[in-house]
């Protein structure tokens, strides 16, 4: 479904990312692990087309979005979480919803997916008239992976959802977003979360000084050495 073949990119003179490349197929959940400043978040903003990359291709389902421009990737079926969630604080629960479904007109569809939302997240049905900014972290957490699916996406990137959150709303998390790839969604997931990121995923990589240096399925990561005692504390 997504292919990053060779990509490099900068911010200004100073390298981000270094020949990276990486795969997600459809119907998987893969994690990007790594330490912070490691090029994680790098790697969604390119593949959304917040940054060029100056060397490299990316491909969607076989074809180069690349030089596409951020709405028309969301267009394509590509949705980011942003790290640090990044919801419209002045708007309700139901507006931000509303505004993850603004390029979409089937309005049959939307309720549809408004009600999928709710039954993901009940807490948000609740909250529907309450100001997002009002919500607490684990909330505005939803309420961003939410805004995201009511765009529809077939592939959903998630940037650091567990950050900053209590242990029981990660395992929260962690579990919805699997429930969402279930039902059929493929997930590309960056976390310095490794243990509970490797937990729920189907292959993973690791990340150091803006390259790609591992790769494997997740639970071999899980049980190799080297990551256990990086990123895992063990």
């Amino acid at each position: 479904m997504l292919e990053l073949r060779g990509v490099n990119t900068f911010y200004g003179a100073v390298p981000a990312l270094r020949d990276v490349s990486l795969s997600v197929r459809e119907g998987e959940i893969v994690t990007l692990i790594g330490a912070n400043g490691a090029g994680k978040t790098t790697t969604l903003m390119t593949i959304c087309g917040g940054i060029q990359p100056r060397g490299g291709e990316i491909l969607y389902e076989g074809k180069p979005i690349h030089r596409t421009p951020p709405n028309e990737i969301v267009r394509m079926g590509i949705s980011q979480v942003p790290e640090g969630r990044l919801i419209f604080p002045e708007l309700t629960v139901q507006e931000n919803l509303d505004m993850g479904a603004f390029l979409r007109g089937d309005r049959d569809g939307i309720r549809r997916d408004m009600d999928y939302i709710f039954s993901l997240f009940p807490i948000l049905a609740q909250r529907r008239r309450q100001a997002g900014g009002t919500l607490s972290g684990g909330e505005q957490q939803m309420l961003a992976i939410s805004r995201a699916i009511m765009a529809r996406p077939r592939l959903l990137l998630l940037d650091e959802p567990s950050l900053g959150l209590a242990p029981i709303i990660i395992h929260q998390i962690f579990g919805i977003i699997q429930k969402i790839n279930t039902d059929g969604t493929t997930v590309f997931l960056v976390e310095q979360n490794a243990n509970q990121a490797l937990k729920i995923a189907h292959r993973g990589y690791v990340m150091e000084n803006c390259r790609v240096v591992m790769e494997n399925s997740a639970q071999a990561l899980l049980n190799d050495q080297a990551v256990r005692k990086a990123y895992l504390g063990m």
